[in-house]
């Protein structure tokens, strides 16, 4: 009914209630409107919903319950003998025989158990920095997805700056041919210069898609949920200086200070515990009862575990190299990139201040005597002028992508991130 009543209102009624109903569909806020996306919202995306969580929280989970079993003291033993149960001559019958029935409980000395806990727990802190360490790498795709992605939509006005300045070249080309300034060719020279240019259009819109998309398969959406600002990627911020949060420096910390709880656990496993047994016996002759008592502790325990103690301490030596190794290599990695995104802003500033002014003023003046109609222009040289310009715009888009691709290796080392994984625990 009401489509009859709309199609008999007058036209101008008709657009207004159109109109009006596309304004409440915008301002209508249960419609979804893709929202713009920076650095931290996808790395909070995906600290919150890649597999790889549930993964980490399983490994930590095992290794809290083996904080929980090494917690545990040896078992109480309860057990039954029967002695002369059957034989020869006198002990052939079965009235001769003795039956204990015993309780054997084993102290542990030397701090074992506090050993075996404190053991498990230095395992539970390399588990952990180990799954931070894996979501730091993770973390690590994204930026350079983030970077590829932004590189990608950065390369889109580049590609529709050359189509627009094909198309009035084309126009002006087209206009000196008219007035016979130029020969046929040049026109089509200029319509093929403007095909090219629409093809590498269409190709810069189709890399943004698919950038877009790998971007977000990190968290399991698509690329059309989320806007991009690209004014962070023409942003170069300077490089921090490391701190002493190296995620890969607190891993080896974490597996020293394991090697070291190992030493403490093989010297105390080379402590005899004692064991006490006390029972009661049966004697079937007589039908009378005795309580016994006894004990154990096993002799030789720190040469029989000396080749344990050495290989802890061996591991411990190990562990305290590969630290001091890796801080040097991580000092040499961070100064060189470093050193290298110093040189990368030093040429992207060069581009902005030097090149791209003067490479405008060419195509100006270039296209000025161009449309003149005189000859001291050609075609040729305007194409040039204007490829110039694209050259060094796109040039400076490499080398921002660069810039930003090694930040993003910097922030792995440096584990800038991390603070990131801490609010994503605590939710």
């Amino acid at each position: 009914m009401f489509s009859i009543f709309f199609a008999h209102q007058p036209v101008r009624f008709r657009r207004a209630l159109a109109i009006g109903a596309a304004i409440a569909a915008l301002s209508d806020p249960s419609v979804g409107v893709a929202q713009d996306l920076s650095l931290s919202d996808a790395l909070s995306r995906v600290a919150t919903g890649d597999p790889a969580v549930a993964a980490n929280a399983a490994r930590i989970q095992a290794a809290d319950a083996a904080i929980t079993q090494a917690d545990v003291r040896p078992r109480d033993v309860v057990g039954v003998d029967v002695e002369d149960f059957t034989g020869t001559g006198p002990y052939s019958a079965l009235g001769r025989s003795q039956a204990t029935a015993w309780y054997e409980r084993t102290w542990e000395r030397g701090g074992k158990r506090e050993a075996r806990v404190g053991a498990a727990r230095s395992e539970l802190g390399v588990t952990a920095e180990r799954n931070r360490l894996r979501m730091l790498d993770l973390f690590a795709q994204v930026q350079a997805a983030w970077v590829e992605a932004l590189a990608a939509e950065a390369a889109i006005p580049i590609a529709a700056q050359r189509l627009a300045g094909a198309r009035q070249v084309e126009g002006e080309v087209d206009r000196r041919v008219g007035r016979a300034l130029d020969p046929l060719f040049a026109a089509e020279r200029a319509r093929t210069t403007v095909a090219q240019a629409r093809i590498a259009l269409d190709q810069a819109r189709e890399n943004a898609r698919i950038a877009r998309t790998t971007l977000a398969s990190y968290w399991g959406a698509t690329g059309g949920d989320y806007n991009l600002d690209t004014q962070p990627f023409t942003i170069m911020e300077p490089s921090r200086p490391p701190g002493d949060d190296s995620p890969e420096l607190a891993l080896l910390t974490a597996e020293r200070d394991a090697a070291g709880a190992k030493i403490r656990l093989a010297e105390a496993s080379s402590i005899g515990d004692p064991s006490a047994r006390v029972g009661l016996r049966h004697f079937g002759q007589g039908n009378d009862v005795a309580i016994i008592v006894g004990g154990s502790i096993p002799l030789g325990n720190r040469t029989a575990n000396r080749g344990n103690v050495a290989r802890a301490n061996a591991e411990a030596q190990a562990a305290e190299a590969e630290l001091a190794v890796a801080r040097a290599q991580l000092g040499r990695e961070i100064d060189r990139i470093v050193a290298e995104r110093a040189a990368l802003a030093t040429e992207i500033a060069w581009i902005e201040r030097e090149v791209l002014p003067s490479a405008a003023r060419a195509v100006t003046l270039v296209r000025d005597g161009f449309a003149r109609g005189g000859t001291a222009f050609t075609f040729l040289e305007v194409n040039q002028a204007q490829q110039a310009v694209v050259d060094a715009r796109s040039r400076r888009v490499e080398l921002l992508r660069r810039f930003h691709l090694r930040g993003a290796r910097l922030d792995r080392l440096t584990g800038r991130h991390a603070s990131l994984l801490s609010s994503a625990e605590n939710r």
